[in-house]
């Protein structure tokens, strides 16, 4: 009997599986405050050269609307005259040189930031760029080690490392002496975020019944929307950056509780040979869903017998790519995961300047998540395949149909933007589920890990996308509409997840390959009883 049979016994989505996804879903709120929280604390203000002004003005009284508007004059940011005098720069015959003085900064929409207490501007702006960058990074190494630890130590102990990871290295970065140590301590916080976001979503879908299984994908993007939106208003109530870091770190130390209320994953347990205590977690589950149960020694024996042989191996990356079905499944998922968050991130750099306030872009964006995560709720019971292929064809064709309206029809491109964003925000949720039912248990956590790499990378590279623009001013959108079209393609050599048991070894991948089981059955090529799924499935 597999895992799948076990929990249709004990109930695939009762009060157990609900309050799980309570412990589940509340860091996501937190992720993505740390995720985005870089939108207000690295935010460059206005600023002047405070050489190029009579010392006694002050923040107050100097005059930043000269660097915007009809008659604006950018310059006065970064140069000053060359004798000193206080003219504007170069605006009395005399060339302009760098700043000497250092820069006043307005605070009408922001009391501090990163780059207003390091001087984050003109000839070091690039230094505020390369922190993001290396925040992102640290995204990717937490994919990858996250990942590996995970399946060889268990989800559950993975996600306490990270919230105290997040916890610690986030409330430090509030206190951090410069920015190169800010820089070193946000990397930490980037790695925390991708251990809690994977594990946290496959442990989720490990204790989920096949048809309530999407909501470990779903639910969760949901609350990290909650936390897109909700970063808004406390960015608005809290303008000092070592303040906000602060409110959004602190509170991570509260998720000490998890050591008592969060589960180990029971499927991991049986796959790893240890059914003692897989039973026990059972058990307690069986009970609080009300449909208690005996141990069923005969039962596990079967388990056992079945599993034992198989499951015993240990597993790494190479068997993501060892085998041939396996290596295709797994190849066409690492591009769908690059190209959607490559494309994610590309348009909402392209759409984000909507002339208003940031605190106000900030919640519409979150707003427009809240449809693209709805709609994936009524597509994926019925096909995981196809939900998958549509939206990145929607994505994909409504980029490319930018590139067809002229530059003086503005809300028509910025709507085709919207609706591209639209199908890859639904594209990317999908993703979350359907990657985690193609890969096995046993090397699962493995796939999503180098699936979330994947997806770190399309996020490095979104914002030099935009390089392009010097070749082709379309490139950028040809390139975010002809990207979701291939990897649509691709979809359709993947399998049908929807409805069906999760696969727990690479055997049961590869046997699902055969066009005719029972043909293979019958010529010696695929004995059934050496995997743990009782009724054989087909792509």
């Amino acid at each position: 009997m597999n895992f799948d049979e076990i929990l249709s016994r004990i109930g695939g989505f009762g009060k157990f599986q609900k309050l799980l996804y309570v412990w589940i879903c509340i860091p996501q709120i937190f992720l993505a405050f740390h995720m985005l929280v870089s939108v207000f604390t690295g935010a460059v203000p206005p600023h002047l050269c405070r050489s190029a002004w009579p010392s006694a003005d002050t923040p107050a009284t100097l005059n930043f609307s000269l660097l915007s508007g009809p008659d604006s004059r950018p310059e006065l940011s970064c140069t000053m005259a060359s004798n000193h005098s206080g003219a504007a720069a170069g605006g009395d015959g005399h060339p302009a040189v760098s700043c000497q003085g250092g820069w006043e900064y307005s605070t009408e929409t922001f009391h501090s930031t990163i780059a207003t207490e390091w001087d984050l501007v003109c000839s070091n702006a690039s230094l505020n760029n390369v922190g993001s960058s290396i925040y992102m990074f640290g995204l990717l190494v937490g994919a990858v080690l996250f990942g590996h630890l995970a399946d060889k130590y268990g989800r559950r102990i993975i996600i306490l490392i990270s919230l105290a990871i997040q916890a610690t290295f986030g409330v430090a970065a509030a206190f951090a002496p410069n920015f190169y140590v800010y820089t070193a301590l946000r990397f930490m916080v980037g790695t925390s975020i991708s251990g809690v976001i994977m594990n946290a979503f496959v442990l989720g879908t490990e204790w989920t019944g096949l048809r309530k299984r999407m909501l470990a994908g779903i639910i969760t993007d949901y609350f990290f929307g909650f936390g897109y939106i909700i970063l808004a208003g406390v960015a608005y109530l809290i303008r000092d950056w070592r303040k906000l870091q602060l409110a959004i770190s602190a509170p991570g130390f509260l998720f000490i509780v998890y050591i008592w209320v969060l589960p180990k994953s029971a499927r991991w347990l049986m796959a790893n040979d240890r059914n003692e205590e897989a039973w026990e977690v059972i058990l307690k589950a069986a009970e609080m869903n009300g449909k208690p149960i005996s141990k069923d020694l005969e039962m596990c024996q079967v388990y056992q017998t079945d599993e034992k042989s198989v499951l015993k191996k240990k597993h790494s990356f190479i068997d993501l790519v060892r085998t041939p079905t396996m290596r295709k499944r797994s190849l066409i998922v690492f591009y769908l995961w690059f190209v959607n968050v490559l494309v994610y991130y590309g348009l909402s750099l392209n759409i984000s300047d909507f002339g208003m306030n940031i605190f106000l872009t900030q919640m519409i964006f979150g707003l427009v998540e809240m449809p693209a995560r709805t709609i994936t709720l009524f597509t994926l019971n019925r096909s995981r395949k196809f939900s998958q292929l549509a939206f990145l064809v929607v994505g994909g064709t409504a980029c490319l149909l930018t590139t067809c309206i002229p530059n003086d029809l503005p809300i028509v491109r910025t709507v085709l933007a919207m609706v591209g964003k639209f199908g890859i925000t639904a594209s990317l949720s999908i993703i979350y589920v359907y990657s985690a039912e193609v890969f096995p248990t046993v090397i699962r956590q493995n796939g999503i890990g180098i699936g979330s790499m994947c997806a770190r990378i399309g996020g490095v590279l979104a914002p030099m996308m935009y390089l392009l623009r010097n070749i082709n001013p379309h490139a950028p959108m040809i390139l975010s509409g002809l990207c979701p079209l291939l990897g649509a393609g691709l979809t359709l050599l993947l399998p049908e997840t929807a409805n069906k048991p999760l696969p727990d070894t690479i055997e049961d991948i590869e046997g699902e390959s055969l066009s005719d089981a029972e043909d293979c059955v019958k010529a010696g090529i695929f004995d059934p009883r050496t995997v743990p799924v009782e009724t054989p499935r087909t792509d």
